[in-house]
């Protein structure tokens, strides 16, 4: 994952920054430290694991609140002294009960995507009589594919006359039902941005 012999904890008195990102929404979550224990620790156990400045030791996250921090990569600054922790998190990552420690709001951008991904696989196993997601997963592939082409067609109509607030509302729509589509073909929309980096990597050779 990372050689923490490469990194300079001398800099900053034995003690690096850990920016901590979620690993799907891309969402500064926190901002930690970690000396040379914790981050050994934090790669052993595959949770984040901090030194806190006020206990004066060694704290992994969630070992009283729960919620956890389980690491995807560790990423270090090109000086080598201080990381970014991308996880995914099991609750909330701020002692105040929110998502963030950086204010109440949730994934900025593109990272709505993400959470949303995942509030459509939280509620693929539901009662279909109570959640119409759980219903159309249930109705298989085909009737979704059917609803993606409908509200394909309901997004261009409202592009070409209708006010901009039908248009934002129809492609929202639209991008729901293809994020259903996605989960129900066992992808994530990371695949889609995945093949148009691709085409833009390519496209750098292209005229």
């Amino acid at each position: 994952m990372i050689d923490p012999s490469t990194l300079d904890f001398d800099k900053g008195g034995g003690l690096i920054p850990a920016i901590v990102q979620d690993a799907d929404t891309l969402q500064v979550l926190t901002l930690a430290y970690v000396d040379r224990a914790a981050l050994d620790e934090t790669i052993t156990s595959g949770e984040a694991t901090f030194f806190s400045r006020s206990r004066g030791g060694r704290w992994r996250k969630g070992e009283t609140s729960g919620d956890r921090l389980h690491v995807v990569a560790i990423t270090p600054d090109c000086d080598g002294d201080a990381v970014v922790l991308s996880v995914r998190p099991v609750g909330n990552a701020c002692h105040l009960n929110r998502i963030s420690c950086f204010g109440e709001a949730d994934a900025p951008g593109l990272g709505r995507i993400a959470r949303l991904e995942k509030t459509i696989a939280q509620r693929a196993s539901a009662d279909p009589s109570e959640s119409w997601t759980a219903k159309l997963i249930r109705q298989g592939t085909k009737r979704i594919a059917q609803k993606v082409g409908e509200e394909g067609v309901e997004t261009a109509l409202a592009g070409v006359a209708g006010p901009d607030a039908e248009l934002a509302s129809e492609a929202a729509d639209l991008i729901f039902h293809l994020l259903v589509l996605l989960h129900a073909r066992h992808m994530v929309f990371q695949d889609v941005l995945d093949v148009l980096a691709q085409r833009a990597e390519a496209g750098k050779g292209a005229g």
